[in-house]
């Protein structure tokens, strides 16, 4: 799949984040969004201790603001939505600048915008820490069943490829005269989308039989210089864990004082 190949969040560095184990990393993850959405949306003070907890990864990882903050871009849609809550929700009103708005939409809205900013932030920190070479062993080592791990690092290392492919036929339309502007180009437009489909199934289709022509099943084998990272020690697992350990007391500690 490439060993060599870096995913485009990739941070390169050599902090005690990046050389964390991948699977620590990933379980780390999964448990601090599931208890950033856990914790009750009516309550504040906990998002902000969970912010603490990022900060001080970032801090640990060397990833400054100015890199992870324009990345955070891709939630802007679910703000969009966000924002239009308070005026779509029924139940008790309140105003606010002049405007009756929804109490439960406020909190909808706060709850969305929060748990999504906070999800999007550890996962580029994720991201930014971990290269794309150690994931599918850290998802073999997880017991992530055989069928999933290829589809999910196929994804990964097929991205790349099939946006610089997108590029190409967007520069080869335009050497034709195509105006992707002008509404009478949508058909082309679309017959591009389809074509590039085609081409990704049959790409996917082809490697899947190489691969399996090749004996492989799904699993990703210990395979010394090639696909290999030593596995994490119980000393790793219970410091690589404490962000993740800590959002969880925080989240506990919101429903008992809610």
């Amino acid at each position: 799949m490439g060993a060599g190949h870096a995913h485009p969040l990739y941070r390169i560095g050599d902090s005690v984040v990046h050389r964390a184990p991948a699977e620590v990393k990933l379980v780390c993850l999964v448990v601090f969004v599931f208890a950033v959405v856990a914790t009750p949306r009516e309550m504040f003070w906990p998002y902000a201790l969970y912010a603490v907890i990022l900060l001080g990864v970032w801090r640990l990882g060397d990833l400054p603001l100015r890199w992870i903050l324009p990345r955070m871009l891709i939630e802007a849609p679910f703000v969009v939505l966000a924002v239009l809550l308070p005026f779509a929700e029924g139940g008790a009103r309140v105003e606010v600048a002049g405007l009756s708005l929804s109490v439960s939409g406020l909190y909808a809205a706060w709850g969305i915008i929060i748990k999504g900013t906070l999800g999007v932030a550890a996962s580029l920190t994720f991201a930014a820490t971990t290269p794309a070479r150690e994931l599918p062993l850290a998802l073999t080592r997880l017991g992530v069943p055989a069928t999933v791990t290829p589809i999910i690092v196929m994804m990964l290392r097929y991205t790349d490829l099939l946006s610089a492919e997108i590029r190409r036929m967007h520069i080869a339309r335009l050497a034709r005269g195509d105006s992707p502007r002008m509404m009478h180009q949508a058909g082309a437009i679309a017959k591009g989308v389809g074509a590039l489909f085609l081409r990704s199934y049959e790409r996917g289709e082809r490697v899947h039989l190489a691969m399996a022509s090749r004996g492989f099943t799904g699993a990703i084998p210990e395979m010394p210089g090639v696909a290999t990272a030593a596995r994490a020690t119980t000393a790793q697992w219970v410091t690589v864990a404490t962000p993740a350990m800590l959002a969880v007391t925080v989240a506990i500690i919101a429903w008992g004082t809610r």
